[in-house]
């Protein structure tokens, strides 16, 4: 259909349209770099998951690139817990991406109704997120975007990875981004390294992952603020509350291992999905010191090392030093 490539160009498809060999059913959601539909494959007669990269992005190289480090990483990975990629094509110079429909819920919409949520339940959704991350890992797979938002539970309660658009592979080139909001993660459950501008590792999943178990478990995510920079900012500077004394409950082997993951210092985390898998699957054998290392409560961090009270302190000191000056200039000449 010759007129497909101007509807792309002039916003999203509309229900009923056709691309390619799909018929849009809905729009799913837009993300920073791709709309999402819900889409009938008019030659395999079954729902499907349509992703067309953003209307805005298609001539930008950086996204571009992204979109198809995408389509590799998804169609070659193939793991319960990680969604599954059905063909990749292009349309009218368009690429596109075609995954599952995935039945069920998401994760978001689980802590959102549900949390916080009974330990056995978080310990048991978590051992299999873990198993497909490091499934992934072993495949030379960083995801470096996980969130809520983008895992789904099916009704068998096996939840599924999804959005694999920043993706971090072995041969992937560094590309780079003008908009960090948009792109470079969500700052709710990113890492010190990614928000220091590194490109992170396995390690940065696992850092990701261990604020999806605080969500899972408390109700919220350990860092919150007024804005995008203050949550960075506390996830730079500041350690996580101890969950086992914020929520009752909660086993202190199971805090102990939420902290280890959320250490600012990557080399301080687990060393990989495999010994956070084991020591899930072994409590009894976790070292419980990193507790000590963790505030009761968020409020417990001392006044005086909050920012906006330095600011005013250091304010406060300039003025200081400008009136001492004054008074000694004017003593001077009198």
């Amino acid at each position: 259909m010759g007129g497909d490539y101007a509807i792309i160009n002039s916003g999203m498809l509309q229900v009923g349209d056709q691309f390619d060999h799909f018929q849009i059913r809905t729009h799913i959601a837009q993300g920073g770099m791709s709309d999402i539909y819900l889409a009938y494959d008019l030659v395999n007669r079954r729902e499907v998951v349509l992703k067309i990269p953003e209307t805005s992005t298609i001539g930008d190289p950086a996204h571009y690139e992204r979109f198809q480090r995408e389509m590799e990483v998804v169609t070659g990975l193939n793991h319960p817990a990680i969604v599954r990629g059905l063909e990749t094509g292009r349309y009218n110079r368009v690429p596109y991406l075609v995954t599952e429909l995935i039945e069920g819920t998401s994760l978001r919409k689980m802590i959102d109704t549900s949390a916080p949520m009974p330990p056995e339940q978080v310990v048991e959704l978590t051992l299999k997120i873990a198993d497909g991350l490091a499934y992934c890992h072993d495949h030379g797979v960083v995801h470096r975007d996980l969130k809520p938002e983008n895992i789904f539970v099916n009704p068998e309660g096996q939840p599924v990875i999804m959005d694999f658009g920043l993706a971090l592979t072995k041969s992937a080139h560094r590309v780079t981004y003008s908009n960090l909001s948009t792109t470079m993660g969500t700052p709710d459950y990113m890492a010190p390294e990614q928000i220091d501008g590194q490109r992170g590792d396995a390690r940065t999943d696992i850092y990701a992952l261990g604020t999806i178990i605080f969500e899972m478990l408390a109700g919220h995510p350990p860092f919150s603020g007024d804005n995008n920079l203050a949550i960075m900012a506390q996830h730079m500077q500041r350690t996580a509350p101890r969950l086992d004394k914020l929520q009752s409950g909660v086993p202190a082997a199971l805090a102990a291992i939420v902290a280890r993951c959320l250490r600012r210092n990557p080399e301080e985390r687990f060393p990989s999905m495999v010994g956070l898998i084991a020591a899930l699957e072994h409590p009894e054998t976790v070292d419980l010191t990193v507790l000590d290392q963790a505030v009761s409560e968020p409020a417990a961090e001392l006044w005086w090392k909050s920012l906006p009270v330095r600011a005013v302190a250091i304010s406060g000191l300039i003025l200081l030093v400008i009136i001492a000056a004054a008074l000694i200039l004017q003593t001077l000449h009198p």
